[in-house]
């Protein structure tokens, strides 16, 4: 099976490479309908950026998150004259955040993530037991 400490690494930073996908995710949600006066104020939805890193000595593959980085999206110009925020023609700029799709985004990494789990408790598990028989 290798090295225990190695495949318990490995998920473990699988589990905080979903962490994060998770957190910028509801990030972008707890944003969504934000408005600012400027188009460069306004929010962007932010993504983690992931790099494989390979282990030389085992030959196993984790992930790392390379980056947390703005979204190349542009803010929605709405005119609303009402809000504080407008600017002299009566726009604010709001955040371009696909809530339906942030949602998708925070099930599939409370998936993988729980995956992850449920891949270290059998490889534990695993593990009790061949001490057991020995």
């Amino acid at each position: 099976m290798g090295n225990p400490a190695n495949l318990f690494t490995t998920v473990q930073r699988g589990m905080s490479a979903q962490m994060v996908r998770m957190n910028a995710a509801t990030s972008n949600l707890a944003n969504a309908g934000s408005v600012s006066g400027s188009e460069q104020g306004a929010y962007r939805p932010i993504r983690p950026v992931f790099a494989a890193e390979i282990d030389r000595a085992t030959g196993l593959s984790s992930v790392r998150v390379a980056a947390v980085t703005p979204q190349d999206t542009s803010p929605i110009r709405r005119h609303d004259p009402d809000d504080p925020l407008a600017d002299a023609d009566g726009y604010v700029w709001e955040a371009p955040v696909d809530e339906a799709g942030e949602m998708v985004e925070i099930m599939e990494s409370a998936r993988h993530y729980q995956n992850l789990v449920e891949a270290l408790q059998t490889a534990k598990q695993l593990m009790l037991d061949t001490m057991r028989s020995s």
